[in-house]
């Protein structure tokens, strides 16, 4: 430990650490803290105690060890008495409160996902407990199947294999947001000593559930194929898909199949469920590495397209192929804009468009959605980052407006209302049939992006992240928040800043004139963005979920042809550096 250490947060964290050593926590965890607490270096003393794990934007999540702030037995034994607490409080009504629990194939995740159902049991309510992995948005899915007032998943999406976490759920399906979430989080904080936490469950109040949540499941994704006949044209679309080691590698294949894809090309090594994801660095399809293993199953295959879905099945990768041969991954954002477009011009071709269809994106997504979607004459919405604000927007329309799809640049998508979060099964079978409709025009999936970028402008968006990990990590992240507030940049990209939103406050403000407006959002957020003369949007914030800071970019260009996608790509790339440059990363 540096010399510098702070001498006090170290005697606050000797103190909280050795009530970790009473007799009311098991054996391992006992001997883990005390060996943090004799060790010469208080580094990992001091990262494992120095918070309370708190829920962000994704709920709780963190590295797996000892402590108040990694995830273990008792932070997520403290989190589910908290929220059962809550419910009997919220639900006293009712004659039985009920949820589902679910998880992914993380290690430790069938461990907490059981405690997490013997303490929602033993304290009254009823659980309905998947019998094995499952993708997330399954979990959302038997939330509303079963009429459940809450539900649980544990997971860490995409995280490395050190991390794990837990994610609640409202009656809605919905990841739980405000006033849900603060309450919550209040009940979990009553809870101060290991004893309060009833982990003895009762059996007889838990249900355990699997094939035919699955069926119905399936049975409702089918449902949202818009064209049956061009698959039945394209049956044997060579179709390459990877679950990463993850939850999809049953799933995804059975709808595939039940939408009418035959030709189905497996990665033996990835379908193994692993939760050391021991094939790739990162089990991330957004991170090219991860995907490379399936994109060497397509070359030695000759397939059209290849799928990958996240550890827990609610992210989707696309790999898509040039009239060379080459393979080109997709990023986020284009994966919506292809989506949202086919969704909407089906519905355009099919006479289905009525005026109050919407779509959704996420306010650090690309502003292309909005182009397209006006050029449908569709409402788009847009929301914090997340997809719990999504299904906030569909819960608020719900009866009054048809919801289309919505998504988000970090590589989800939903396209269907019975859940309330991305889902990369419904994702995957709908890409698939929208490149069997691709094949069917005499184009293959890149050309038909090209064709969504002349129609509508083009853009390019890339994501940096900075990482900084730990106490000293987190309190950087706050100063260059800080810092960009008070000297906000004047200029990006050699363009000057016209706007600037600062979710904080929620204050839009015009340079030019120095007006401000207020912005029509639920709740203040930190996140800023920048807005240029040229179109270029920067979008700054810290993860609610990961110890980093994100940077989003988006630059415009001009696509008069399909033949301009190269040139405009290299100007987009060498703009984007520009705005690196200017925000110093």
């Amino acid at each position: 430990m540096e010399q510098n250490q702070d001498k006090q947060l170290l005697e606050q964290v000797t103190e909280k650490a050795k009530l970790w050593l009473r007799p009311g926590y098991d054996e391992e965890t006992r001997a883990e803290v005390q060996r943090m607490l004799d060790a010469d270096d208080k580094t990992e003393l001091i990262e494992s105690f120095y918070r309370d794990l708190e829920f962000g934007t994704g709920g709780l999540r963190g590295i797996m060890g000892a402590g108040t702030n990694r995830m273990n037995i008792y932070t997520v034994g403290a989190a589910t008495q908290g929220l059962a607490n809550y419910l009997k409080e919220a639900f006293k009504d009712l004659p039985e409160i009920s949820v589902a629990v679910g998880h992914d194939v993380r290690n430790n995740s069938r461990k907490f996902a059981e405690i997490v159902a013997n303490i929602f049991s033993a304290n009254g309510i009823k659980v309905y407990l998947f019998d094995s992995f499952r993708p997330t948005p399954e979990l959302s899915y038997a939330i509303r199947y079963f009429g459940c007032q809450s539900g649980v998943n544990i997971t860490a999406s995409h995280n490395p294999k050190e991390y794990n976490g837990y994610k609640a759920y409202w009656a809605d399906g919905a990841q739980i947001i405000a006033p849900h979430d603060v309450n919550i989080i209040d009940n979990v904080n009553r809870i101060t000593d290991v004893d309060q936490i009833k982990f003895q469950g009762n059996p007889d109040k838990i249900q355990i559930i699997g094939k035919e949540v699955d069926d119905a499941f399936l049975k409702e994704i089918k449902g949202l194929s818009l064209d049956p006949e061009v698959i039945k044209r394209h049956a044997d679309l060579k179709i390459v898909y990877t679950p990463i080691h993850g939850t999809g590698v049953e799933l995804v294949p059975d709808s595939l199949r039940n939408y009418g894809f035959t030709n189905i090309i497996h990665v033996p090594e990835q379908d193994i469920p692993d939760g050391n994801f021991s094939t790739v660095e990162s089990p991330n399809p957004e991170v090219p590495s991860a995907m490379a293993m399936a994109i060497e199953r397509a070359r030695e295959t000759d397939a059209d397209v290849v799928f990958a879905s996240d550890p827990d099945a609610d992210r989707i990768g696309c790999v898509v192929r040039d009239r060379s041969g080459n393979y080109r991954l997709l990023n986020g954002n284009q994966i919506v804009m292809i989506l949202l477009n086919y969704i909407m011009r089906r519905n355009r071709e099919m006479s289905k468009l009525k005026g109050n269809e919407y779509v959704v994106k996420t306010i650090v997504t690309t502003e292309t959605i909005k182009t397209i979607a006006e050029n449908y004459n569709v409402k788009m919405y847009d929301c914090y980052t997340g997809f719990k604000w999504i299904a906030s927007v569909i819960r608020d329309l719900e009866g009054t407006e048809r919801y289309l799809g919505g998504g988000e640049e970090s590589y989800g998508f939903l396209a269907e209302d019975f859940v309330r979060d991305k889902d990369s099964v419904s994702a995957i079978s709908l890409m698939a049939e929208i490149a069997a409709w691709a094949k069917d025009n005499g184009m293959n999936f890149l050309e038909m992006l090209q064709d969504i970028y002349v129609q509508n402008g083009y853009s390019h968006e890339v994501g940096v992240s900075v990482v900084r990990t730990g106490k000293e990590g987190a309190e950087e992240i706050q100063k260059m928040m800080k810092e960009f507030r008070a000297n906000p940049p004047k200029q990006l990209g050699g363009s000057p800043v016209t706007l600037v939103k600062d979710y904080a406050d929620l204050n839009c403000t015009e340079i030019a004139t120095g007006k401000v407006t207020k912005m029509d959002f639920p709740t203040t957020s930190n996140v800023l963005q920048y807005f240029t003369e040229d179109g270029s949007k920067v979008s700054v914030r810290p993860s609610g979920t990961e110890p980093k800071i994100k940077f989003y970019m988006e630059v415009k260009g001009h696509m008069a042809a399909k033949e301009d996608f190269d040139a405009a790509e290299k100007t987009a790339a060498e703009k984007i550096e520009l705005l690196k440059k200017d925000l110093g990363i």
